[in-house]
């Protein structure tokens, strides 16, 4: 997954949300993959557990 921030007329390539701080792009892209294959609710609860921690 690639995510970008907008800035200056231009972007830049980001690995670290800018509106959730310390949630890792890759623990984002992890979730999005695990919800191909398991309920969401779930899904959810190992991303707040992964991000608090």
């Amino acid at each position: 997954m690639l995510a970008f921030a907008v800035e200056n007329g231009g972007s830049r390539r980001i690995i670290q949300s800018q509106v959730l701080p310390g949630l890792e792009m890759a623990l984002l892209e992890e979730a999005f993959r695990r919800c191909r294959q398991t309920n969401h609710g779930k899904v959810s609860a190992w991303l707040l557990s992964q991000w608090q921690q």
